[in-house]
């Protein structure tokens, strides 16, 4: 039998408590944790819910009240669920240049992505720029990266260059000892520099587009 709002909000906070606490509120604990007015309106919604047969009471029991145990553990799912697109959540640590390299800055920003994110140094940042377009990331675009010092050949990197200036491009090893960081735009030409001169500090995993 369906629930009215108010019934759902009263049967969710009973089995909060009971998920918190390992016991459920008294009568009292529940008008203020509800914002009910009379203790009668707690009795109200609780015989309410006893017929619907989400509730159980033992009568003339302290805290007796026992919630559908199906309904508990829905909640208790739903609950881990909503905790776990929390933790997906990875700060967006400012702008990355895909054109000419430019400073990069901190924000309070937070980006969720949850599906992608599997590693606590997993960042995010908004591209800059043109010269990543052939391979699909455009400006604006969102790039997710996971933090490493060590990229494989043809990895699209984050790479910090002379220490002050960060680019996103793709990462080769050349025969001569310097690296090349290939932008994927033809009307751009790619940038060498020696490996002293660089630091690779993530690699890209994901990238995400807002259409507006």
């Amino acid at each position: 039998m369906a629930l009215t709002r108010r019934q759902k909000e009263v049967l969710d906070y009973l089995a909060d408590f009971i998920l918190d606490h390992g016991y459920s509120p008294s009568y009292e604990e529940m008008a203020h944790g509800l914002a009910l007015s009379s203790l009668a309106s707690v009795h109200k919604h609780v015989e309410a819910l006893e017929g619907r047969k989400y509730l159980r009471r033992g009568f003339n029991q302290s805290r007796s009240l026992e919630v559908e145990p199906v309904y508990l553990e829905a909640r208790r799912a739903a609950r881990a669920s909503g905790a776990r697109a929390e933790v997906g959540g990875v700060p967006l640590l400012g702008r990355i240049a895909a054109g000419v390299p430019v400073e990069t800055y901190p924000t309070a920003e937070q980006l969720q992505f949850a599906d992608f994110s599997g590693s606590p140094g997993t960042y995010a940042l908004e591209v800059q720029g043109e010269s990543m377009i052939e391979d699909h990331i455009c400006p604006g675009d969102y790039v997710l990266i996971e933090k490493t010092s060590e990229p494989k050949e043809g990895d699209i990197v984050v790479a910090l260059v002379d220490g002050a200036e960060t680019t996103l491009k793709r990462f080769y090893r050349e025969a001569d000892g310097r690296i090349r960081l290939q932008p994927a735009n033809a009307a751009m030409g790619p940038i060498y520099v020696d490996p002293a001169r660089i630091e690779v500090q993530g690699r890209l995993l994901a990238v995400l587009r807002k259409y507006r």
